[in-house]
């Protein structure tokens, strides 16, 4: 398979995983507009040398899995639960809860490069959603899990989120004060978000019943 197309598919996954209103991508904008552009850029180069090694992470995870399809289905079935219950979480639950107070959690003026590091290690989401992906990529066979492959896999959702962050660091300042960013239409688009994943997620599972 071409190395082009493999990174241009990790991009877009990077791309989609990163869409949401979290805490990286939120976090990102933030900094941008409280200290500066290039802060927020170093913070966001920060969050991507993270994702690089968590992709890689779930790459060898996927290989492992690739050649065990029985641990595969339960997997698949813990997976699928584990998005039914977020999804209960972000659209139920989360709405009645009063806003945690985040804002000041750090203020440290170290170099936002190994914040963006730390707050993205801190996030493992990446690793089982990209061995879930990748797993689904080999499957298709528009992925093997030679090493060439699998290192332009990960610049792509280096890159992907890369771009995503910046997106959020340029247009976070024209949207801020728009009912988007507020913190119940954030909740309703992961919740929709995870949804969609879990409703995808059980379609597999019945199809190989």
């Amino acid at each position: 398979m071409d190395i082009t197309f493999i990174f241009i598919i990790g991009l877009l996954i990077a791309l989609v995983g990163v869409i949401p209103p979290g805490l990286l991508n939120m976090t990102a904008a933030k900094v941008s507009l409280k200290e500066g552009y290039n802060r927020g850029v170093m913070f966001s180069i920060g969050v991507c040398v993270i994702v690089c090694v968590q992709t890689y992470i779930a790459s060898i995870f996927a290989s492992y899995l690739s050649n065990h399809p029985d641990v595969v289905d339960i997997l698949q079935r813990v997976a699928f639960v584990i998005f039914v219950l977020i999804t209960i979480y972000y659209l139920l639950i989360a709405k009645k809860q009063p806003k945690p107070q985040l804002e000041q959690s750090i203020k440290s003026k170290r170099s936002r490069f190994f914040q963006g590091m730390l707050l993205s290690a801190l996030n493992v989401f990446p690793i089982p959603y990209q061995a879930y992906m990748t797993i689904t990529l080999a499957s298709f066979g528009w992925l093997t899990f030679e090493p060439i492959s699998i290192a332009s896999y990960v610049a792509g959702a280096a890159m992907g989120t890369f771009i995503m962050l910046y997106v959020y660091i340029f247009f976070f300042d024209k949207i801020k004060n728009k009912n988007f960013t507020t913190q119940k239409n954030m909740n309703y688009i992961i919740g929709t978000i995870t949804g969609v994943i879990a409703i995808i997620t059980l379609v597999n599972i019945i199809k190989e019943l």
